[in-house]
């Protein structure tokens, strides 16, 4: 069995971080809110980065438990066609999202890299700032996406525990543990900006995930050390198929953890999206998060036909407008924001430390 590299079980790089996410930490919770507050206003000042995703396709050529889209789910499938894709971005535009997040399940033959490389070239003629959550993909795929005005990925390991990883990725090509924890280095490599880490909170232990994905951002930042990071902390939510998690991460543990994230990395952008209740996202904003997701669908379109019934890949927790949710955010005195970025960031970087080149995106051919 291959081993698991150096970087993934050294303790020392995280001797701090398990301090504070210790049950028996000598930092309350309010400690640790306080001084992620303090950081967070210092580094982001009182802003809110806001996103939507789009949902392209749910083909999935895997058989995860835990997931919706698992090719045994009996969901009727399809994707979206190019002039579904104008559409449902035009309706996003019209709600004042300029940041889309497009997603689809693992590659088949019905949503390949054509297909999403396509979708791409069509979002970047439409929105200001385009990142992809797909399947993992070579370096020269990367480089690709990155001339169509892809600039992040986020790509999520789920967990980190390689027997559990085993147990829940039952078939199909995500049960390749090591070919999916490399693939945010792959996407450095060809060009692309910034790399959105995270795992499935409640799949195994949350506080040894944590620590893993911390010493999976911290390997990364050393060799594409001017590269865009991001960390999610998604909880499981209900979805199709029924799946329980075995491990309980309650309210107080997340925040405990997203604090302590904050702590030991001060300018990474921290992100919690709809699957968590409204109340908890306004209890968070200004503590520690920094990039929201907004009136999110998870199914496949749902903007331009907001009365779809069909189940998307889980259910979402807070489903208020971008109005509601934008005047929440005003009431704690935190500004939304929708770009604070111009076109030309869109274009590839160049080499391993993801230099940001000035000019104009590259067209794809």
């Amino acid at each position: 069995m291959r081993p698991l590299p150096d970087w993934l079980t050294d303790d020392r790089e995280t001797a701090a971080l398990a301090a504070m996410l210790s049950p028996d930490s000598s930092s309350s919770l309010e400690a640790l809110a306080a001084e992620s507050k303090a950081i967070t206003l210092r580094r982001f000042g009182r802003t809110m980065t806001l996103y939507a995703p789009l949902y392209l396709s749910n083909y999935c050529s895997s058989g995860c438990a835990y997931c919706g889209f698992a090719s045994d789910r009996k969901t009727p499938r399809h994707r979206l066609e190019p002039d579904e894709i104008h559409r449902e971005l035009a309706a996003m535009k019209k709600l004042g999202i300029s940041d889309v997040l497009l997603l689809t399940g693992e590659r088949t033959a019905a949503a390949d890299f054509d297909y999403l490389r396509r979708s791409v070239e069509i979002a970047a003629q439409e929105m200001q700032r385009v990142s992809v959550e797909a399947f993992p993909m070579s370096v020269n795929e990367y480089r690709e996406l990155a001339g169509c005005g892809c600039t992040g990925i986020t790509i999520y390991q789920e967990t980190y525990n390689r027997e559990r990883y085993e147990a829940l990725h039952r078939w199909g090509p995500k049960k390749e543990f090591f070919d999916r924890l490399e693939t945010p280095a792959r996407a450095l490599e060809g060009g692309i900006k910034s790399v959105g880490l995270g795992v499935l909170l409640g799949l195994s232990d949350p506080v040894e995930d944590a620590l893993c994905l911390y010493r999976h951002l911290r390997h990364l930042g050393r060799t594409y050390w001017r590269a865009g990071m991001s960390v999610s902390f998604p909880r499981m939510r209900p979805q199709t198929g029924g799946y329980k998690p075995p491990f309980e991460v309650d309210d107080f543990l997340l925040a405990r953890m997203i604090f302590a994230f904050r702590i030991a990395l001060p300018d990474t952008e921290l992100v919690l999206s709809t699957r968590e209740s409204a109340a908890y996202r306004d209890g968070m904003t200004g503590l520690g998060i920094t990039r929201m997701s907004i009136e999110s669908r998870t199914t496949v379109g749902g903007y331009d036909d907001p009365e779809n019934k069909e189940k998307g890949q889980f259910e979402i927790f807070d489903d208020r407008t971008v109005k509601e949710f934008c005047a929440a955010l005003r009431k704690k005195n935190i500004e939304p924001v929708f770009k604070n970025w111009e076109p030309a960031y869109n274009g590839p970087s160049e080499g391993k430390i993801a230099t940001i080149q000035p000019g104009k995106t590259k067209p794809c051919h």
